[in-house]
């Protein structure tokens, strides 16, 4: 789960679109509500484009003659969500969505559904902007409203993963799973499971996700392309292949899936072919994944211009998303750290990360990381003790730990762990994968 990117999926399925703040609020135009923005590029010349704007502008059209009216403004506010996800625009549309929502809560509408669905979405929303204690108290709320609705347990689901509260995560999955097993509720099982180490669970519960879903649609896509990044983790590059194939047959230009198409080419050695699938995402998506892969190719290249100007452009419009109330504070720690090398910038974004849930296992392993380049490996052990704690069979994560092993003295532990990384994926090229590799190889030479 790029988590980041099962969020949206919770509510926005009715009107897969984009918008325009259009509305009159209370018999007044509000001057501050954007407008809706043509799509750019591959993915403006889809059909569910077309279908997009038909059902914008009918909304458009209810609530011109009905400023007031809740159902209608919570369907744009879905939109809109739908609309951050398939352009990637973050900073445009979640407050635009987040404002809307506000203004239905505001109004304390009599119909309890109502508000129960306008919590719902505003603590989806907080989701979408890592905002997660904020999203864990609001899904609360809702919950109070309706303790039977499955969707307010995804909420609470996502967050407590977020929080690095696991425990309670499974428990909110259980629950979702109970009152409807669907694309969503499974992809969430999904992720547990591969956190706690249960790669082929986490794998069986995926393919459960996308058979649930509807063909065509974006989020049984995403569905696919996460079953082929989880046979990706395990050095499945065939099957990984094959799934991101399928998933840009069934939704066209789908940029994730081309991602994931790059990512093989490379592994593959067809560092060319890679290159071009990832400048064909980015300019699918401004989703700053992509533009990380292509700065680690001109960086690999030797293209130092090429690679600067695309970092500065990455942090550029990461910024822009934080100044939007969109937190990327470990987002940013990752770049920093890899492809700037200036790690006491990012041991400061992962400070300040930690600061907010110093629980999740992410966060520890960004920062056991930041504290191996350091040289700092007391702290680093530290760090990755909690990054571990789920038994998690993440590659780079035990490689990382065997590293960390090694540099402290544990030299067999150390040696086992990096060994048993890519026993489970041969196929790492993290910076962290390379240079365990490189420890394996010195230290088969010197017997």
């Amino acid at each position: 789960m790029k988590k980041s990117y099962i969020y949206l999926t919770i509510l926005a399925t009715s009107f897969l679109v984009a918008f325009g703040f259009f509305y009159l609020y209370k018999g007044k135009q509000d001057p501050a509500v954007p407008q809706l923005k043509e799509r750019q590029g591959p993915i403006s010349t889809t059909s569910e484009w077309l279908n997009t704007k038909a059902a914008i502008a009918g909304l458009q059209r209810t609530l011109r003659e009905k400023p007031n009216d809740h159902k209608s403004k919570l369907l744009l506010a879905l939109a809109y969500m739908q609309e951050a996800r398939v352009t990637g625009d973050h900073p445009y549309y979640y407050p635009a969505a987040l404002k809307l929502i506000n203004e239905v809560l505001d109004d304390k509408p009599e119909e309890a559904v109502m508000v129960y669905e306008a919590t719902v979405a505003k603590a989806s929303i907080q989701l979408s902007l890592h905002q997660f204690d904020k999203a864990l108290a609001t899904a609360k709320e809702a919950q109070a409203i309706n303790d039977r609705g499955a969707a307010v347990y995804g909420v609470m689901c996502d967050a407590y993963v977020e929080l690095g509260q696991y425990e309670e995560a499974i428990a909110m999955a259980d629950k979702m799973t109970s009152l409807r097993p669907d694309l969503k509720s499974y992809s969430r099982v999904s992720y547990l499971r591969e956190i706690h180490g249960d790669l082929p669970g986490a794998i069986e519960a995926m393919e459960a996700a996308v058979k649930a879903g509807f063909p065509g649609l974006e989020q049984t896509a995403w569905s696919r392309v996460n079953l082929g990044h989880l046979y990706e983790k395990t050095g499945d590059l065939a099957k990984a292949e094959i799934h991101y194939k399928i998933a840009l047959v069934d939704y066209k230009q789908y940029a994730f899936a081309l991602s994931g198409l790059g990512r093989i080419a490379m592994k593959k050695g067809q560092i060319k072919e890679g290159h071009d699938l990832f400048v064909k995402a980015a300019n699918t998506l401004p989703e700053f994944t992509f533009q990380e892969e292509l700065v680690r190719y001109y960086q690999k290249q030797g293209q130092k211009g090429k690679a600067e100007d695309t970092l500065e452009e990455l942090i550029e419009g990461m910024e822009e998303d934080q100044e939007a109330g969109h937190i990327v504070d470990l987002e940013l720690a990752n770049i920093h750290m890899e492809l700037k090398k200036d790690y006491p910038q990012a041991l400061e974004y992962a400070l300040k990360e930690y600061e907010r849930r110093p629980d999740n296992i992410d966060v520890n392993k960004t920062l056991a990381n930041i504290y191996y380049h350091m040289q700092n490996y007391p702290k680093a052990s530290a760090h990755i003790k909690k990054a571990t704690r789920t038994n998690s069979q993440d590659a780079e994560l035990l490689c990382l730990n065997g590293l960390i092993d090694y540099k402290l003295g544990k030299l067999a532990a150390g040696q086992n762990l990096i060994r048993k990384s890519f026993t489970i994926n041969p196929f790492q090229i993290t910076p962290v994968s390379l240079e365990g590799k490189k420890l394996l190889s010195s230290s088969l030479s010197k017997i």
